[in-house]
Order: structure tokens, then C-alpha cells, then sequence
């Protein structure tokens, strides 16, 4: 007899695969973004399946959410503002197709020599856990024992939103859709709650799933619905506040390790003494960070002057 959670699995499986390939198939915008929103919770549940709770956590809030946010608001911009569609030149198409192709060889060529019955560094892991701070792995591994990995990804957070910026600077900007009063209502409501949660989750990231990039991602929301009511228009006055925001959480980071080596110990060699504090202090200003970066992105340019015609609204 098929195990009900085997036979689960295995439609789950064939699920993913079905919608990974509907999004790249799929010729309307509109119903691909759809798709692969709900390719993002399939993923997401799958990875509760492989009893990866932080993964999957970061899966439904980043690579779910807030991705498809992102998504939803370009479509929003290309048809207020349609341009005549420009070819691809077959280069291209061929590069893009070779650099896929080595990726999943890549990809296929780590699974196929990776041991079934490998160790990995699980054991290594808990057995140095007493000296990381906090009591829970994953935050342990990516705080303490890999904080240099973990760095760099809130470097290239920071390099994103530079990089929009940039590339915004100059471009005509699609008006924003007017969501109406019910919304606004739901933004009022909703708001303490999804503040509560981020919160929660970056606090409890020291002992069980969640940490910075989950809670930053749900705090991201709060901004979201604040763009999307118009509760909260961004002001030229505001870029100094946005522009620390973003590198808070780099600058604490780097700040913390620049400390620690200079006390003559390694960077990121924290004192026991001070270990879940100095990871606390990390983690609540990449939050921070994170949540604000995340809703500039969704803006997608540097706060302007408001137009009379949205003053007046």
C-alpha cells in the first residue's frame, strides 16, 4: 500500500514541475505572474515537506510575496507606459540558453556525486553550538559560522537598490493605481499585525525558525501596504532617512566584525560572553535594512516631489 504523505509528495513534485514549466510557457503576463506566485508556495511547501522551516519561511515571504509584488507593480508600469516590442537578437537567445544549460549540468553534475549517506556538517555544527549565541542552527550558521556569506548578501541587497535607483533616474513614472477606500481600510487593520509578526520572527530567530531575512521581508509588507493606500507618499525630504536605511544594516555588520578583529580576535570571532547580543544587534538592523530596502525596491525610484494632480486626490 502507497504511503498517503509519499503519494503526496510525489504530486507535489509533479506540481512544481508542471507550474515551473506554465511560467515559461505561458504567453500572458498577467497569468504567468500568477503562476509562478503560486509556484513560489508550492516551493515553499515543499520545503516544509524537506523539514526546512527557514527555508521555506524565506520562500513564501521573499521568493513568493514579495517577489510577486515586484512583479505585479512592473506589469502595472509596461501597460501604462507600452513601447513597441524589441527583438531579441538570436545571440542572445543562444548565450542565455548555454549559460542555462551549464548551470543545470552543473546543478545535475554536484547531485549525482554528492554520497547518499554524506555526514555533511550538521555534526560539526552541533557540536560548536554551545559557543554561537543562540540555540538554533540555521541562525547560528548564518550569523556566526558563515557571517562573512551572509554579509555579502546584505551587500548585494544594498547594491540593488543602488543599482534601481540609478537606472530609475530620469524615466517617466507610471501613476499609481488607486486601490479605493476598502483597501485603505484593510491597510489600517492589517498593519499592526503584520508588525507584530515581523517582529516575532526576528526575535525568535535566536531559538527557532525566522531571524533577519524573514522578519525584514514581512516588515517589507507594512511599507507595501502603505505605498499601495497611499498612506504613505516617499518625499524628497525622506531620501537621507531611506538612504541610512539601506546601509544600516551593511554598516553594523561590517562595524561588529571590524570590532571583534580589532579586540584581537578573528572578525565574526565574537566573545562568548557577547555572542547572542552582538548577533541580536546584527539582526535588528539588517531587519531594518532588509524591510526597507525591499518596499524602496517596490517604489522602484528615488522619492520626488508629489504631482499636483495626486496632492489634490
Amino acid at each position: 500500500m502507497v504511503e498517503p504523505l509519499l503519494l503526496f509528495d510525489a504530486l507535489l513534485g509533479l506540481a512544481i514541475a508542471a507550474l515551473a514549466v506554465a511560467v515559461l510557457t505561458v504567453h500572458d503576463r498577467f497569468a504567468m505572474i500568477v503562476l509562478f506566485i503560486v509556484f513560489g508556495l508550492m516551493s515553499a511547501l515543499a520545503w516544509v515537506r524537506l523539514s526546512a522551516p527557514d527555508v521555506a519561511l524565506a520562500e513564501a515571504a521573499i521568493g513568493t510575496g514579495l517577489t510577486g509584488a515586484l512583479l505585479l507593480t512592473t506589469l502595472h508600469h509596461i501597460r501604462a507606459a507600452p513601447a513597441a516590442p524589441v527583438p531579441v537578437p538570436g545571440g542572445v537567445v543562444v548565450a542565455n540558453l548555454g549559460l542555462c544549460a551549464l548551470i543545470f549540468g552543473g546543478l545535475a553534475f554536484a547531485f549525482l556525486l554528492t554520497p547518499l549517506q554524506a555526514p555533511g556538517l550538521a555534526p560539526a555544527v552541533a557540536q560548536n553550538m554551545a559557543a554561537s549565541g543562540v540555540g538554533h542552527p540555521v541562525t547560528a550558521v548564518l550569523l556566526n559560522f558563515r557571517a562573512y556569506d551572509t554579509l555579502m548578501e546584505v551587500v548585494v541587497l544594498l547594491a540593488a537598490i543602488v543599482a534601481v535607483w540609478m537606472v530609475e533616474r530620469g524615466t517617466v513614472q507610471a501613476p499609481a493605481p488607486v486601490l479605493g477606500e476598502i483597501y485603505r481600510g484593510f491597510s489600517r487593520l492589517a498593519l499592526p499585525a503584520i508588525v507584530v509578526i515581523g517582529s516575532y520572527l526576528l526575535w525568535v530567530g535566536a531559538q527557532a525558525p525566522g531571524g533577519a531575512f524573514q522578519g525584514g521581508a514581512v516588515l517589507a509588507a507594512v511599507g507595501l501596504l502603505l505605498l499601495l493606500g497611499r498612506l504613505y507618499r516617499p518625499q524628497p525630504a525622506h531620501r537621507p532617512f531611506a538612504r541610512a536605511g539601506f546601509v544600516l544594516g551593511t554598516a553594523v555588520f561590517a562595524g561588529v566584525a571590524l570590532l571583534v578583529a580589532g579586540g584581537g580576535r578573528l572578525p565574526f570571532e565574537y566573545p562568548a560572553a557577547h555572542a547572542k547580543t552582538l548577533i541580536l544587534l546584527i539582526e535588528g538592523m539588517v531587519t531594518i535594512s532588509i524591510a526597507v530596502t525591499l518596499a524602496a525596491l517596490f517604489h522602484g525610484r528615488e522619492p520626488e516631489a508629489v504631482p499636483v494632480s495626486e496632492k489634490s486626490e
